[in-house]
């Protein structure tokens, strides 16, 4: 299966030297987006807090990758990781993440993801990896033309 849309194809380029942070509840519902995060993806922060993190999840992205992702974090270990990222306007942005827990006295209480800017050779790269990932476990994909 493909996707026939079109409305996935402006990117927007995360600036060098930027930072994107947020914060989750074990859930995963955010809990505080960053001006750089509300800027990058198209959302004021009030439409962030209390959302699924999910709700910046691009459709490219293999179901796969957010399996890894919880699992390692669940068994309190950080994860680090490509992901492409769908703004609220159906644009996109990739970034590296590092996702970890946050704990206070010992005790897990949050979960915190730093975000930064990628290569365009590394996107490249991930695409094409997440478009056989996901063609491997017949999850929908969509031809991606960089050039």
């Amino acid at each position: 299966m493909e996707f026939n849309e079109s409305e996935f194809l402006i990117e927007t380029e995360v600036p060098e030297h930027e930072l994107i942070i947020s914060r989750t509840d074990l859930s995963g519902n955010i809990t505080y987006a960053n001006e750089t995060f509300c800027e990058i993806s198209g959302y004021h922060e009030s439409e962030f807090i209390g959302k699924p993190h999910s709700i910046v999840r691009h459709p490219d992205m293999p179901s796969g990758a957010f399996k890894d992702l919880w699992s390692t974090i669940q068994a309190g270990k950080q994860w680090i990781g490509i992901i492409k990222n769908m703004r609220k306007d159906k644009g996109f942005y990739w970034v590296e993440a590092i996702v970890s827990g946050v704990y206070k006295n010992g005790k897990l209480v949050e979960y915190k993801s730093l975000r930064t800017p990628i290569s365009c050779e590394t996107k490249l790269k991930y695409q094409r990896l997440y478009d056989k990932m996901r063609a491997e476990s017949s999850e929908k994909i969509r031809k991606v033309i960089y050039e």
